[in-house]
């Protein structure tokens, strides 16, 4: 038993309440400056993903082409580089080594042939974060075509 109560309670060590809710303020104003970077850097890295997937599709459909004199049907799709169309003469592929990729957010890329002005050229893109045609930032479509 300690006689001096006063003695033991400068004993004691340990924090506030009022140190800990400083502590916990500190930390919230740092995450809340932190993480919109990080989130931003994620939007970022998935637009340079989608648009690296494309230049692979685009070189692949142009091997497609090389070797069979035409590109895959729109009907046919990018699966014309992975497996024969019955119609393909010509064709030496596989082109991709591996499926077809979906997009960084989860969505299949859009091909088109012919593209749409209907000329000769290819129409691959990329809805972007919410799948539909348009938007702007993360949303905006992620174009690359062919001739």
């Amino acid at each position: 038993m300690n006689p001096n109560p006063r003695k033991s309670s400068v004993l004691r060590r340990g924090f506030t309440l009022i140190e800990l809710l400083v502590v916990m303020l500190i930390l919230a104003i740092l995450a809340a400056m932190i993480v919109p970077r990080i989130m931003s850097r994620t939007g970022e890295a998935k637009i340079s993903a989608a648009r690296g997937d494309l230049v692979n599709l685009r070189k692949a459909l142009n091997l497609f082409y090389i070797d069979v004199g035409s590109y895959p049907t729109t009907e046919e799709g990018l699966e014309a580089l992975r497996t024969p169309p019955s119609d393909a003469a010509g064709w030496k592929g596989p082109y991709l080594e591996k499926p077809v990729p979906t997009d960084p957010w989860g969505y299949q890329y859009a091909y088109e042939f012919p593209g749409p002005d209907g000329d000769a050229s290819f129409y691959l893109y990329c809805t972007g974060s919410d799948g539909a045609p348009g938007g702007s930032g993360d949303a905006a479509d992620i174009i690359e075509s062919g001739e």
